[in-house]
């Protein structure tokens, strides 16, 4: 499953973006959310499958949660590792690739948590699951196979939403911080990642490249990076995606002196009204443009 953005979520990280507040909390509230729900879930899958059988082996765990039938996704998750993990290790996530790096993996899985448990003989371990009045015990070896799933699972969710995060807040951001300053529609655009069409607005669920566009038409990509103070991957992705606009939550004085170096117009939303600085951006860009000088959380609730 791709992890997603709620329209509502998105809008939040905005607002706090813009008012340099920590976006942070929003995505840690997603992961948990989207955690224990799928906690929920696959426990009760635990105990519909425990109740089929005495005990949860190898061959039975396969069957169950490593059926062909089941996702890619929830194949690979089951087994103990990722869909990601498998493409960079076999250069491709089709399925059959999944289903046979995934069965291989959880038999050595499987072996290594025998081999603990045969070495930890005096460690015992039951997990104990109530669902509808009926109630199931895990031992030791079953509990660490689904305390194992369970960690992949949140891992994935939690490098899939912050990934996920600045490719799709990155369109958004921007329209919100042209309305901010008054730019006219014909003075920006936006391209869907990987096609040709322009769009002047874009919903929250798309990757897309953003533009600024010049008195004689020239145009400026734009690019947003929701990156910590000190990362030096700012450089060099504007040098990759030839930016001339460079729009970061944080930013160090060496991520500074570089974009600077590079001639590229840059904004650090986290700095004291940091938002204020997309109007010398404007300006040295020499975009039409209006001062705003107003209160801004009104008016972020006028463009929402």
């Amino acid at each position: 499953m791709t992890a997603t953005l709620s329209k509502e979520v998105t809008k939040n990280i905005i607002v706090k973006l813009i008012k340099g507040e920590d976006y942070r909390i929003e995505i840690v509230t997603l992961i948990n959310t989207d955690f224990l729900q799928y906690v929920v879930d696959f426990f009760k899958k635990i105990v519909d499958a425990k109740l089929k059988s005495k005990d949860i082996t190898v061959d039975w765990y396969k069957q169950e949660f490593l059926d062909d039938r089941l996702s890619s996704e929830e194949i690979a998750i089951h087994s103990g590792l990722n869909k990601k993990t498998i493409s960079n290790m076999y250069n491709s996530a089709r399925k059959d690739i999944v289903i046979e790096a995934s069965n291989e993996h959880y038999e050595q899985l499987y072996n290594a948590i025998q081999k603990l448990v045969d070495e930890e003989d005096e460690l015992n371990i039951t997990l104990t699951i109530k669902f509808k009045g009926v109630s199931v015990d895990l031992n030791v070896s079953e509990s660490l196979i689904v305390i194992n799933t369970l960690a992949v699972k949140r891992s994935a969710l939690r490098g899939g939403l912050w990934s996920t995060a600045g490719k799709r807040v990155e369109g958004p951001l921007m329209i919100t911080l042209c309305k901010l300053f008054g730019v006219d529609a014909a003075n920006y655009k936006v391209k869907l990642k990987g096609r040709s069409e322009v769009k002047t607005d874009t919903g929250f669920e798309r990757e897309v490249d953003f533009y600024l566009i010049g008195h004689s038409e020239e145009e400026y990509k734009c690019e947003v990076k929701l990156m910590g103070k000190g990362n030096p991957e700012s450089a060099d992705a504007v040098i990759a995606r030839d930016s001339k606009v460079f729009v970061a939550d944080k930013l160090s004085d060496t991520n500074k002196r570089q974009l600077n170096s590079l001639s590229v117009e840059w904004v650090e939303l986290r700095h004291d009204s940091g938002y204020k600085r997309f109007k010398t951006v404007l300006e040295n860009l020499n975009i039409k443009h209006e001062d705003f000088e107003g209160d801004v959380d009104s008016r972020l609730d006028e463009i929402f």
